[in-house]
């Protein structure tokens, strides 16, 4: 019996939750499948953008609905500050409520959809949407499911390109877990503007340091599971914040929302949400590259563990060998927060499996009851022409 996030498969089996370990434990082989798979569409990629990035007219929009909205969201002002473009990320979800106030029938635009199984009915409507919307429109799915509607809808299309991630990534668990970190590191590597081979050269470390991060911090992360949380606060500043939402939203679902789970930034946190704090809960701050960042963020980490009105304080970050370091951390890695989110997102993936075992629930279908599914349904989707 091999031994999987500090329990062997078979307990992982009994426990209902084999699927959702193994796809979080995976993710560093997903991330250089990805590559290779990526490096060897390069000219099909590179064709397809052309210089649209580069032209201030034009307008990219990264979209999705639930976690891969917050792929969108940990990607966008990056490059929206690197690129000419008028880069935003957009939930579909409010894309569907709200298209007046993003899309222009007269301005370009480049859809980025992401998707896990791609069979979303808000994410292929937002396809439909722009399509019907605006004149010079181009899509781009970074899809972990070749299979799913959305990917399909765009065979063959000259306005399309579908990015497929390894078949694995396609988590069979409840949860979004390699999907998630896979399609993030996708999007990047896809949109940065650093040349190829340097994007490329940042995939293999943040693989190594995730195999490493498994191993080590996996009994730490057990033992914190099992003690009686019942709400957790994720912090996290610029990028990060997007990071901590994803956090927050794996908790609740693993959990079946019987753990509280919210997030935030470190300097937003003082600003009413912190009244959340008692005895049974935890705050985990993810640590920025960014110095200014760190500073607040150390602040806050002061000060709550001095006030001692959380009953635990963790962090999570890279280990530059100075005072404060991180409850969770890998060596240094000099590579944009972006980036790093994936990295950082391995220590609340098993906090959340490991609570919701500790609660009793079957992590691989924490609502049996049907409350939630694996992919939404029972969407009605309306448009601006029905009235």
């Amino acid at each position: 019996m091999s031994e999987l996030l500090h329990r062997t498969d078979t307990a992982w089996r009994q426990l209902h939750g084999l699927a959702t370990a193994t796809e979080i434990q995976h993710q560093p082989a997903m991330w250089r499948a990805m590559a290779r798979g990526l490096e060897a569409q390069r000219q099909r990629i590179e064709a397809f953008l052309g210089s649209w990035l580069e032209q201030p007219a034009h307008r990219v929009i990264l979209t999705g609905a639930g976690s891969s909205a917050y792929i969108g969201e940990l990607v966008a002002d990056g490059l929206e500050a690197a690129r000419p473009a008028d880069i935003r990320a957009v939930p579909s979800t409010t894309l569907l409520t709200h298209p007046q106030q993003y899309l222009d029938p007269a301005r370009p635009t480049l859809l980025v959809s992401l998707a896990r199984s791609g069979n979303s009915p808000e994410s292929l409507e937002a396809v439909q949407l722009v399509r019907r919307t605006v004149t010079a429109a181009r899509f781009l799915n970074i899809t972990c499911n070749g299979a799913g509607s959305l990917a399909r809808a765009g065979e063959a299309r000259p306005d399309t390109l579908s990015l497929l991630m390894p078949e694995d990534s396609c988590d069979r668990g409840f949860a979004m877990t390699s999907s998630f970190s896979t399609m993030l590191l996708a999007a990047l590597l896809v949109l940065d503007c650093a040349p190829w081979s340097v994007r490329l050269q940042r995939v293999a470390p943040l693989a190594e340091r995730a195999d490493a991060a498994l191993r080590a911090w996996a009994p730490g992360i057990a033992a914190l599971a099992a003690q009686p949380l019942a709400r957790i606060v994720f912090l996290g500043s610029g990028p990060l914040e997007a990071l901590a939402r994803e956090a927050a939203l794996k908790v609740l679902e693993l959990t079946g929302g019987r753990v509280l789970a919210m997030a935030n930034t470190s300097l937003g946190f003082r600003h009413g949400p912190k009244a959340v704090l008692n005895r049974d809960s935890l705050v985990v701050v993810f640590r920025s590259s960014a110095r200014i960042a760190q500073r607040y963020e150390q602040d806050l980490i002061d000060e709550l563990r001095r006030e001692q009105i959380a009953g635990r304080v963790r962090t999570v970050g890279a280990d530059t060998g100075g005072p404060g370091a991180p409850d969770f951390s890998v060596p240094p890695l000099a590579q944009p927060d972006a980036w790093l989110a994936a990295l950082w997102l391995l220590m609340p993936q098993q906090l959340a499996l490991h609570r919701s075992v500790e609660l009793g629930l079957t992590p691989d279908d924490p609502f049996p009851d049907g409350t939630l599914n694996r992919v939404v349904t029972g969407v009605t989707l309306h448009s601006e022409a029905a009235r």
